[in-house]
């Protein structure tokens, strides 16, 4: 199903992704192609739906808006991602942060804020997959 405005970029064996172009361009500049471009090849009949959806309301519709900077962005996501304890995703979205600009410095001020506000136990699990992810010094692809 193809949405006015919009194109196909990826084809699964089931059928043709409907991708937000601009989300889609934000998504692999953010996380990485080499992350995006392999989530979308295991898109399958029960997640292909997903992954239309995030690259368009997420990717295209809240982190191509104007009002707020990637580096603003990537914060406020990691303080989130903290809140609920999504520790998979944070390792991710530190990677993020770090090829949005923000530095070594600035993430952990991001998660000692975070541990005030989403609470020590889930900094202190935040902290240990940020030592992890900033041991690789530099933002991947």
């Amino acid at each position: 199903m193809t949405r006015p405005g919009y194109r196909a970029a990826v084809s699964t064996e089931k059928r043709e992704l409907d991708l937000d172009p601009a989300g889609l361009a934000v998504r692999r500049e953010v996380l990485g192609a080499t992350h995006v471009d392999a989530s979308l090849e295991k898109a399958d009949d029960v997640t292909a739906e997903f992954q239309e959806m995030i690259t368009r309301y997420a990717w295209g519709g809240i982190w191509t808006r104007p009002g707020l900077d990637r580096r603003m962005r990537s914060a406020i996501t990691l303080t989130a991602l903290v809140a609920h304890g999504h520790l998979d995703e944070l390792e991710l979205h530190l990677r993020a942060a770090r090829r949005n600009g923000l530095t070594r410095e600035e993430i952990v001020e991001v998660l000692l804020q975070s541990a005030i506000y989403c609470g020590v136990p889930a900094a202190n699990s935040a902290f240990a997959r940020a030592k992890k992810v900033l041991a690789e010094d530099a933002p991947t692809d």
